[in-house]
């Protein structure tokens, strides 16, 4: 029954992250990127300035204390940065070569707009609760504005089996397979209980706790990973050229081909770029958009420009860091794999012990973002699919159940599943994407003109003066 059920699964991973859905992906990133105008590129600048710039300006509450645009960015950002950034990045080296780091920066750079149009999506139709909290996602613009609510149920469908895999069992193994291994006389099952609590006591409070905690916590998981990391690439600085040789050289290798269209190295890099790429920034998904959905922030446009960063931070710089830590250290050839890899790649400069316990300690905080920020994601589908209290609370009993058995279960089969939960996903909120470019770029369109009238202005005020 297991074989069967895995072979099922196999077969539909096949499908689901084929041809098509790559085909998918890139072409509704690349439409949008022409239809805007190379947004991403051009408004970088204002991006920068309506994101990251406005992080220490004093922060107003919105109405019933809904969240800031910057508690939404770290809490789709927590549901993004994990084991993706670690064990992801290692697997895709060693599935697709190194060409596949490659194909993730062509993930991003498309998935930035794709982020964009979702957050956007999710402000601009998004609702009011009785209580009067704001929310939003694909499956509120998939109802709303495609006026479809099929698609937006089946989205909170896949969206809530996904919490339960990519956002929980994977991530707590993860915890508990590095502790394990740098304790060993640890208890994988007393790990997995630690982590539901800490993780209890955080999901309790609402999206205000969870925003409020990862607001905190995920500048400095990622600042604390990012130190590390950046000190491996200074002693290895030589070796940064060749690596990035070695990734160009991959990603174009035909040779197998035997004169074909692509070789199956190259293929194999495609394909695994962008599923770890999607898998690690959301591009696509949908889901950190549900985050933005609870925020403060009453422009649309303005709120999707974290997509662009997000998309930035943790793909961009997050993975390529890592990919090239494990290109300069020369281990991608070692035949380890996944967070073992990483850490060989560590130990060259640190040593095995203090190697283990870093990684260790990064898998663990990066998993515990993940483990908040996708209980939020997981709680607003089933609200959307069921208004009664009962179920939410059903949902966070299972939720933190999973975190108990992901701690002690052997999960390769669930790996897959989530691979598979990710790319159905993907398939209605990019239908939605696409039924929707009207609303996306015209108010992208709108914004733009905004913008270069304030700039005449200015420049007729300068003048005047």
């Amino acid at each position: 029954m297991k074989e069967a059920f895995a072979a099922a699964n196999e077969a539909l991973h096949s499908i689901v992250w084929g041809p098509f859905m790559l085909i998918l992906l890139i072409g509704v990133g690349v439409y949008f990127t022409i239809r805007t105008g190379f947004f991403q590129i051009r408004y970088w600048p204002m991006i920068w300035k309506c994101t990251i710039g406005r992080i220490f300006r004093k922060k107003v509450t919105g109405e019933n204390g809904a969240i800031s645009s910057f508690q939404a960015a770290a809490t789709s950002l927590a549901g993004c940065i994990g084991t993706g950034n670690i064990v992801g990045v290692a697997t895709a080296l060693v599935s697709g070569g190194a060409g596949a780091l490659f194909w993730m920066w062509v993930s991003s750079f498309f998935g930035m707009i794709t982020k964009y149009a979702e957050i956007l999506l999710a402000v601009h139709y998004r609702k009011k609760t009785d209580s009067g909290e704001a929310v939003g996602g694909p499956m509120y613009y998939l109802s709303a504005g495609l006026g479809q609510k099929w698609l937006g149920s089946l989205f909170a469908v896949f969206c809530v089996l996904a919490s339960f895999g990519i956002g929980n069992m994977t991530q707590i193994n993860s915890i508990a397979e590095s502790v394990s291994a740098i304790a060993e006389d640890s208890s994988r099952f007393w790990i997995g209980t630690a982590a539901a609590v800490l993780v209890g006591m955080v999901i309790l409070g609402g999206v205000k706790r969870i925003a409020k905690i990862s607001a905190v916590t995920v500048p400095f998981f990622a600042l604390f990973y990012l130190s590390g990391s950046i000190l491996i690439l200074l002693f290895r600085l030589p070796e940064i050229p060749h690596a990035f040789e070695l990734i160009f050289a991959d990603a174009f290798d035909f040779r197998s081909a035997g004169g074909g269209i692509l070789g199956y190295l190259s293929m194999n890099a495609v394909r695994f770029g962008f599923a770890r790429g999607v898998f690690s920034n959301e591009a696509g998904m949908g889901s950190g958009s549900i985050a933005h959905g609870a925020s403060e922030n009453q422009n649309e446009v303005e709120e999707g420009m974290w997509g662009v960063f997000e998309v930035f931070f943790d793909t961009i710089l997050m993975c390529t860091i890592t990919g090239l830590v494990i290109l300069t250290t020369g281990v991608l050839n070692s035949g380890l794999n996944g967070a073992k890899l990483t850490a060989a790649a560590f130990s060259s400069l640190f040593g095995t012990k203090f190697a283990d316990w870093f990684l260790a300690i990064s898998v663990s905080m990066f998993a515990f973002a993940t483990l908040i920020g996708w209980f939020y994601y997981g709680e607003s589908c089933v609200k959307f699919l069921c208004e009664k209290k009962s179920a939410a609370r059903l949902y966070q009993f299972i939720y933190l159940a999973c975190i108990v058995l992901g701690a002690v279960m052997e999960l390769q089969f669930v790996w897959s599943l989530s691979d598979t939960f990710n790319g159905l996903m993907a398939i209605p909120n990019l239908i939605g994407l696409v039924g929707m470019q009207k609303t996306i770029c015209g108010l992208t369109k709108k914004y733009q003109i905004g913008i270069r009238e304030e700039k005449r202005k200015k420049q007729r005020f300068r003048r005047s003066t």
